[in-house]
């Protein structure tokens, strides 16, 4: 196998389900089984996952609330894709313990992050709940 581009950068789990989605939609073209099992197997995981209600503006946003603190590209992402939701879970997603968030920077960081994407996941309950009462 050749390396036709040798640059490379990070993606989301959005953005890894939405290139599942679309070989979802040609493998039956190309008759590969083993590609539609993955296939089927990724979607199944990261449709319960919290990428399945995040946007892309979503994303983008909370990437500029946290370039105030002094995060890796790599955490960064792991924040993406698996939300902090106490202060314990934003240390662990953190690799630099010499020097660690302060308990007023966790908190903050879980303020943004229900900030842009609990609005995402509460939404549709609550319009459910509006359709049956």
């Amino acid at each position: 196998m050749e390396t036709v581009n040798a640059t490379y950068s990070y993606i989301t789990n959005l953005e890894v389900m939405q290139i599942l989605q679309q070989i979802k939609g040609t493998k039956k073209k190309w008759g590969m089984h083993n590609l539609a099992t993955v296939t089927y197997e990724a979607l199944q995981y990261l449709e319960e996952s919290p990428c399945k209600t995040q946007t892309r503006e979503s994303i983008n946003s909370y990437l500029c609330d946290l370039a105030t603190y002094r995060l890796k590209p790599h955490e960064l992402l792991q924040m993406v894709n698996d939300p902090p939701t106490s202060a314990l879970h934003t240390q662990l997603l953190i690799d630099d313990n010499k020097v660690p968030l302060t308990d007023e920077e966790n908190e903050a960081i879980i303020e943004l992050t229900h900030k842009h994407f609990s609005n995402s996941t509460t939404e549709p309950v609550q319009t459910n709940q509006q359709a049956q009462g």
